[in-house]
């Protein structure tokens, strides 16, 4: 008889990670609304647990620039390959929707476009441009790529000054080679400062539950904190299937209490940290 294997055991998750089924009235008219567009959320495309809580309350995450991503994080459920041609509609598109939602804020994110000489940012460019054309009183937080820290690119999000600039440095030092793969941590911290110091209000976000250690989380916080981040998610990383990184941990709300006290000792003005924080959770409140 041939002895198979038994499968690694996985980590039990707790009940505080139970999430609500998204239902409600809200929620379906922005349903209709995305089909209806095409658009692709990162609500979606990331398995967000808030998705239900978000848009029952008339607020939704953008992704542009595709739903197919050049780079290979082991931690992210968007699909990774070679990416459709982008779409120059887009930014009318995501405006348009946004006025049609009412929002007073709103998220845009994307995909990471390494094959692009820009990175897609003048796409990103002609979104942000094109909602302050459609909606003037809407405010926006961009969640950002890398563009592989190159100026030029970075400098057209500052140009076209988001109320919020976030790019998440997503996990530790040690951990970031095996989590994000094709990104660098200190490119990441670069982006921030440019970021800071062409006058954005900036923010990040770190994933718990990977393997890291108590002390490499606070080292995180004191790199985060000496670029000028104002704002920080921190909240439980969750295994979008078997081909991705396994959950190491499923960390304690009380210790992500402790690590928002923290946080905010060390100079981080705004904190939002839990087991469901995803980096945008609440966001409207970050302004």
């Amino acid at each position: 008889m041939t002895n198979v294997p038994a499968e690694e055991p996985r980590v039990k998750k707790p009940d505080w990670l139970r999430v609500k089924l998204p239902i409600g009235k809200n929620y379906l008219q922005l349903r209709s609304l995305v089909d209806k567009y095409k658009l692709h959320t990162i609500c979606e495309s990331g398995n967000c647990p808030n998705m239900g809580e978000c848009w029952g309350e008339g607020t939704a995450t953008f992704m542009i620039l595709g739903n197919i991503c050049t780079r290979s994080c082991g931690f992210c459920a968007v699909a990774t390959g070679r990416p459709l041609a982008v779409d120059q509609d887009e930014p009318m598109h995501i405006a348009e929707s946004v006025k049609l939602m009412g929002l007073k804020h709103c998220v845009i994110t994307s995909v990471d476009r390494d094959e692009l000489k820009d990175g897609g940012s003048i796409i990103w460019q002609q979104t942000i441009e094109a909602i302050r054309r459609v909606s003037p009183g809407t405010t926006i937080e961009t969640l950002i790529p890398d563009f592989q820290g190159i100026t030029e690119n970075i400098q057209r999000i500052i140009d076209v000054k988001p109320e919020i600039v976030s790019h998440n440095l997503e996990t530790v030092r040690r951990l970031t080679k095996e989590v994000r793969i094709q990104a660098k941590y200190d490119r990441s911290l670069d982006v921030l400062k440019m970021l800071r110091e062409g006058g954005c209000k900036t923010k990040s976000g770190i994933m718990l539950g990977l393997g890291e250690r108590e002390e490499e989380i606070l080292e995180t916080i004191d790199d985060l904190q000496k670029v000028g981040v104002e704002i920080l998610t921190l909240g439980q990383y969750l295994q979008p299937s078997k081909k991705h990184l396994p959950v190491m941990e499923f960390v304690h709300p009380d210790k992500f209490a402790r690590y928002k006290e923290i946080a905010l000792q060390k100079g981080i003005r705004y904190v939002e940290s839990g087991p469901l924080v995803r980096s945008s959770y609440r966001a409207e409140k970050h302004l």
